[in-house]
């Protein structure tokens, strides 16, 4: 493997590319990557404080902050006070939202499915378990068993 072909340079340019081809089929639908990733976390995570949510994306509370109010706004995203801390708000996806998500799913997986088009399952298989470990050793967690 020569030094342009690293494993870590090849990951950031398929990422990169993931990132730009997902953004074209998004931006279709009238959404961008940054929202659809917090509508998505929502829906796996739902009622979770916004505290908690800047925390899962790894953005400072304060740009979550803005991203909730432009969601909020176009009524994708429903705040809830939180019974538990009167300065915390819920959040919670509303109906268009879970509409959106609906459309934006088989573009996902289209996509997906496009950039490992001639990659055999048993090379995905390997590819999913390297990435799980490598994400495992940089977050000091043990690897889904899945």
């Amino acid at each position: 493997m020569g030094m342009n072909e690293n494993i870590g340079m090849l990951m950031a340019q398929v990422s990169r590319l993931i990132r730009r081809a997902f953004d074209e089929k998004a931006r279709t639908i009238g959404v961008t990557r940054p929202q659809w990733q917090v509508l998505t976390l929502l829906d796996l995570h739902e009622g979770i404080n916004q505290g908690g949510l800047a925390e899962v994306l790894e953005v400072e509370p304060i740009t979550l902050g803005r991203m909730i109010d432009r969601l909020q706004d176009a009524a994708l995203v429903e705040r809830r006070p939180d019974p538990a801390d009167r300065r915390a708000w819920r959040l919670y996806l509303t109906d268009k939202a879970r509409e959106l998500l609906k459309q934006l799913q088989p573009l996902a997986v289209a996509m997906i499915d496009a950039s490992l088009e001639g990659v055999s399952a048993e090379d995905r298989n390997a590819m999913t378990q390297g990435l799980q470990r490598m994400r495992a050793n940089l977050t000091r967690r043990s690897p889904d068993p899945a």
